[in-house]
């Protein structure tokens, strides 16, 4: 095992790999820091340019993009009051009248401090946790991995927003597209209309690129507004050592419940936060001065969202199963470039996972680094308008779409989704769910098909085996809870409205 973490630290360091890290980080930082440019495009977009790299490396920089948007998405909601992602919303709470009063750089470096301590914490958790996780989803068989991908599919009501029903169509739609192409048990045609074209299924990637960075563009594009920023120019980025103890139990706080929010599959970051929050200032002796801006409550939130990305990536590399919306898009990246995560990935590729277990760590230092220089350039990252950026970020989809297999055909069909998402936006149809049904509708039906063919057609291989029942079980009360919490919401929606 020494020697895995060793070659891992080696390969991260090389120095082409470092810099390929480093522009992961910095990419993250910005992708994070722009008010509407999510994670989650962040990793679309960089996608396609880690097709030329190695797995590894590929990884890393993934990683690097995913952990460092987490700190980006803190600047604009405390210059802007505009959360660059939704895991930073509770972070406007405080860091935004801190900015009005003068102190912006004390609370980014608060949010900086917090986000590393938080990727730290949850890295040690994700080395302890992943590979014990994984050892026990070895005795999974056939009816075990279709429980554990219907169980994952539970997951799209957690992530399904503010309507449970479009959710659930969200993720049927992704279901559907999942099917087309030829059945790989009969080798018949599916849903393909008699178009060739169509025969292959649709690739992953330019559907990706479509709905979640060509729809951004165009709703942006739409909307063609400027958002004003209340900080000019950053100085005093230094806490002095009492508001450095002051932020010290906000970031216990925040690691404890970020880490154990992100273990657990369909929460996620914006949970976390404002779980964190509240808790903070339930057992604070200051609760007043929270939400008037205190360096506490950016130090919780901004450790929280930081813990969570650690956590998520537990059940997303043991299992498969993602732990929010970024890491179902993570587990799709992953995927296309050729990882495969899961139990049989710690048994076959321990090389490629402890590559990335030491790579996280390196990725959570040069976010150290590179996030204190971004500090003092962050105002002029948000005067980016975006007449400037969107029409970039267009070429770049197209760019990503084309370089997968260099064939035009993938670029319609990113520009067609691209619509698709855009209507999809309108109507409020959340769009992570769609991504988890083409994911995980594969991974349920292959499976299922395979239990059965084991089995020779008898169903109750499902109940029989009890790690299948236990995950099947665990899949009823998520659904129960979710139902009971949309139907609680509606009827407090429907008493405040009468």
């Amino acid at each position: 095992m020494l020697s895995y973490w060793i070659d891992g630290i080696k390969i991260a360091l090389q120095p082409s790999n470092f810099m390929l890290i480093l522009l992961g980080v910095v990419g993250g930082i910005i992708v994070g820091a722009l008010p509407g440019v999510t994670s989650s495009m962040g990793i679309i977009l960089l996608l396609p340019f880690t097709y030329y790299l190695g797995p590894k490396i590929a990884l890393l920089m993934l990683v690097g993009m995913y952990c460092a948007s987490m700190f980006g998405g803190s600047i604009s909601a405390i210059l802007l009051r505009t959360p660059g992602t939704p895991s930073a919303a509770a972070t406007a709470l405080d860091g935004f009248p801190l900015a009005q009063q003068g102190k912006a750089g004390k609370a980014l470096s608060a949010a900086l401090i917090g986000s590393f301590i938080g990727g730290i914490a949850s890295g040690v958790c994700m080395v302890l946790l992943a590979p014990f996780l994984a050892k026990m989803a070895l005795k999974f068989g056939p009816a075990e991995y279709f429980s554990l991908a219907v169980f994952g599919l539970t997951i799209i009501a957690s992530v399904s927003g503010k309507s449970l029903l479009k959710g659930a169509i969200s993720g049927l739609i992704g279901l559907l597209l999942a099917m087309i192409g030829i059945d790989n048990i009969r080798g018949t045609e599916r849903l393909t209309l008699g178009i060739p074209q169509l025969e292959s299924g649709f690739e992953f990637l330019p559907v990706l690129i479509g709905v979640f960075a060509v729809s951004e563009v165009i709703q942006r594009l739409e909307k063609k507004q400027q958002i004003e920023q209340v900080t000019k120019n950053i100085s005093g980025i230094w806490l002095n050592w009492s508001e450095f103890r002051s932020i010290l139990i906000p970031i216990c706080f925040g690691v404890v419940i970020g880490t154990i929010i992100g273990v657990i599959p369909g929460t996620g970051g914006t949970i976390a936060t404002f779980l964190a929050y509240n808790e903070l200032r339930r057992w604070s002796k200051n609760k007043e001065k929270f939400g008037q801006g205190a360096l506490e409550g950016v130090a919780v939130c901004e450790t929280a969202n930081n813990a969570v990305t650690g956590g998520a990536m537990v059940p997303m590399l043991a299992l498969s199963i993602p732990g929010d919306a970024v890491t179902a898009v993570m587990l799709g990246a992953l995927i296309l470039i050729g990882v495969r995560p899961g139990p049989m990935m710690f048994a076959h590729n321990p090389d490629m996972i402890y590559t990335l277990f030491a790579g996280w760590f390196i990725v959570q230092f040069l976010m150290l680094i590179v996030g204190f220089a971004s500090i003092l350039i962050a105002p002029n990252i948000l005067k980016i308008s975006d007449r400037v950026l969107m029409p970039i970020v267009l070429v770049l989809c197209i760019v990503g779409s084309f370089s997968l297999r260099n064939n035009i055909h993938d670029v319609a069909v990113a520009l067609i989704f691209g619509v698709i998402g855009y209507l999809m936006r309108k109507g409020d149809f959340p769009l992570p769910p769609l991504v988890l049904g083409m994911i995980l509708g594969p991974e349920a039906e292959q499976n299922l098909n395979r239990a059965l063919l084991v089995s020779k057609n008898d169903w109750t291989i499902l109940f029989k085996r009890p790690i299948s029942l236990g995950l099947l079980v665990l899949a009823i009360i998520s659904v129960t809870i979710s139902l009971l919490g949309s139907y609680r919401a509606s009827k407090k929606k429907g008493a405040a409205n009468a």
